[in-house]
């Protein structure tokens, strides 16, 4: 699976190479949204798509989010294998029925007889004072609506691997990327987002949480750009003597319980970080889980470090309090020792 090759790719790069490589081979698979086509995407994922396969596949659309999510489920129905990407995920709301009434229920409410193999991509996240409208995660929102699959990759090997899943997934997917993984030279990117990527297709199942990094005293439990965080923080901690476990969750829906009870089991401690809400989110529903099934094992209560239950400010120093910090991850960590 792997290429003898090293190549780096940023997440955006490898997010349009495994689109476009499933398009080679499949010709049932177009691509839509608002500036996809010419423009490549505002944040370069469908890049070089346009020109490569031209604008019967690749179809830029009117501002319409409702309607082209729509078109995604009618041509979705007809066999066809619709990515769909809508710019933020904080427009989403404008779309919210087609979502959860239609795309997320058809398969169930016809008895097996509709499916939709379509793939929603979206950008998330903060940090570059973008204000409360366009700073959002969110993911835990569609996390909790029964038959849509949730993927949140957090470096570009799982990017690729990850949407090239999602593409041959007979469900509906929604796929989340962050704004601050994808390497783009317009915005600050986290470097350790930016790996090794195989020139050859190949998948991640979802559901298979990676250890990105092992330790025996506190399980961090992770997903997006909490993740190159949660490792900046872990190996700050290793200088004090304090061996910190980091597991990449990658897709929320399947989620992946074993490896996560497996890691609180050795180290008896857990830090969930999440750049979600904290109320009714990833962060409650993983230290339910851990509290059903290993309360046992548990030498310290559990802690949650998320976004508080306010709006993303505007403000730098604002912003930079609410979404979780290596520092605040390394401090929380410190708590729980």
């Amino acid at each position: 699976m792997s290429s003898t090759t090293m190549r780096k790719l940023t997440m955006a790069r490898a997010i349009s190479e495994a689109i476009a490589q499933e398009m080679e081979q499949d010709p049932r698979v177009l691509v839509w949204g608002e500036d996809v086509g010419i423009y490549g995407g505002i944040f370069g994922a469908t890049q070089g798509l346009y020109q490569k396969f031209g604008e019967s596949r690749v179809i830029d659309t009117p501002i319409s989010e409702s309607a082209f999510i729509g078109a995604a489920i009618g041509a979705s129905a007809e066999g066809l294998r619709p990515i769909v990407e809508l710019m933020f995920v904080d427009f989403f709301g404008v779309a919210m029925d087609q979502i959860y009434n239609h795309l997320a229920k058809n398969h169930y409410m016809s008895g097996g007889s509709f499916r939709h193999p379509v793939v929603l991509m979206t950008a998330i996240g903060g940090g570059y004072s973008d204000a409360a409208q366009h700073s959002q995660s969110l993911y835990g929102l569609f996390a909790h609506v029964p038959g849509l699959k949730v993927v949140v990759p957090s470096n570009a090997y799982d990017a690729k691997g990850l949407m090239l899943t999602a593409i041959r997934d007979d469900d509906p997917v929604m796929y989340f990327f962050h704004k601050g993984l994808l390497g783009l030279g317009w915005m600050p990117s986290d470097d350790l987002a930016e790996v090794h990527v195989p020139e050859e297709p190949y998948t991640i199942p979802f559901g298979q949480a990676h250890i990105a990094g092992e330790g025996q005293d506190v399980t961090v439990v992770t997903i997006g750009a909490m993740v190159p965080k949660s490792l900046r923080a872990r190996d700050r901690l290793r200088q004090e003597g304090i061996s910190v476990e980091v597991i990449d969750l990658r897709t929320l829906v399947p989620l992946d319980q074993e490896t996560v009870l497996n890691s609180v089991k050795k180290t008896h401690r857990l830090l969930v970080v999440d750049e979600d809400y904290r109320s009714f989110g990833m962060s409650g529903e993983i230290a339910a889980m851990v509290a059903e099934h290993a309360l046992d094992y548990l030498d310290a209560p559990i802690r949650r470090l998320a976004v508080p239950d306010v709006p993303i400010p505007y403000s730098r120093v604002l912003e930079q309090a609410v979404i979780p910090s290596v520092d605040a991850i390394s401090a929380a960590i410190r708590e729980l020792v």
